[in-house]
């Protein structure tokens, strides 16, 4: 396919500071669900999803992502051939399927400004971005597996979504649109989107449906968030850069299949310990 993904953009630059101090000197896309960092699920479901180009947005402080995605020779060769070297097998796996390449987002101005940062990684090509604090689960394809399939169909950015309580809305980008029939997904799962609106007051909301963190962005996106002028909270707003594609019909939400965690709140991150333990 000519606009096949190839890359996932992860923007990891933040501060954390829902989990000060723990994130005083340690990014919060290491901390663990059980034995590994947040950032490396979500490395795991790019790969899933057959991408091998995984490009990161950091910032100051947050040199532990480089170092864990790279080879310690001195703890392999301190494990080598004992009964702890299994522990290895996964991030082996995933250093050697993939590349990685990092820039700086030099000033947090916004997850728009974090995507436009990382233009330089990504160049003229469709692509993934995944934020690891939202962590997703489920027994089939990968969230992000699923909306690759979808991008494959109608080569336009694609948002995940999910149904979240009213007085919620104050904390997502949402979204509202018509339905889009699919034949081999449930009714109301896909939404070509017409509005779209960053953390509104439930009374201002159009919808319940909130943007999570897995997107499928088209290149033009740069030039667009470029010419974004900051919006909710004096920030670049991806919101408000997709409602420009939106405009002219050129974005969809899915309603995915998966289970998701908020990561980024103190709540969701114990939710997903608990669950990753049972489930193991």
């Amino acid at each position: 396919m000519k606009n096949k993904i190839k890359k996932c953009l992860f923007p990891a630059a933040g501060y954390g500071t829902r989990f000060l101090p723990a994130t005083k000197a340690i990014p919060k896309e290491m901390l663990p669900v059980l034995t590994k960092p947040l950032l490396q699920y979500g490395v795991e479901e790019a790969i899933e999803a057959g991408l091998n180009t995984m490009a990161i947005v950091t910032g100051r402080g947050k040199r532990a992502i480089e170092d864990h995605f790279d080879i310690s020779y001195e703890l392999e060769h301190q494990i080598k051939d004992t009964s702890k070297e299994h522990y290895l097998t996964e991030i082996r796996d995933v250093i050697t399927n993939c590349t990685f390449s990092y820039t700086r987002q030099i000033e947090m101005k916004g997850l728009g400004h974090a995507i436009l940062s990382g233009e330089t990684l990504i160049g003229e090509e469709p692509f993934a971005v995944i934020l690891a604090d939202d962590l997703c689960d489920n027994d089939g394809d990968a969230v992000l597996t699923q909306m690759i399939r979808l991008y494959e169909k109608y080569s336009c950015s694609i948002v995940a979504v999910e149904e979240i309580p009213m007085k919620d809305t104050n904390k997502y980008g949402v979204i509202a649109g018509d339905t889009i029939s699919h034949p081999e997904l449930d009714s109301g799962s896909l939404v070509r989107v017409n509005d779209m609106v960053e953390k509104p007051d439930p009374k201002d909301a159009p919808s319940n449906l909130a943007i999570i963190g897995r997107y499928i962005l088209t290149p033009d996106i740069f030039d667009i968030l470029r010419n974004t002028k900051p919006g909710k909270g004096a920030e670049i707003q991806i919101t408000d850069a997709l409602l420009e594609q939106a405009k002219n019909g050129n974005v969809i939400a899915y309603k995915f299949e998966g289970k998701r965690f908020d990561c980024g709140s103190v709540d969701g991150f114990v939710e997903a310990i608990n669950y990753f333990y049972t489930k193991e």
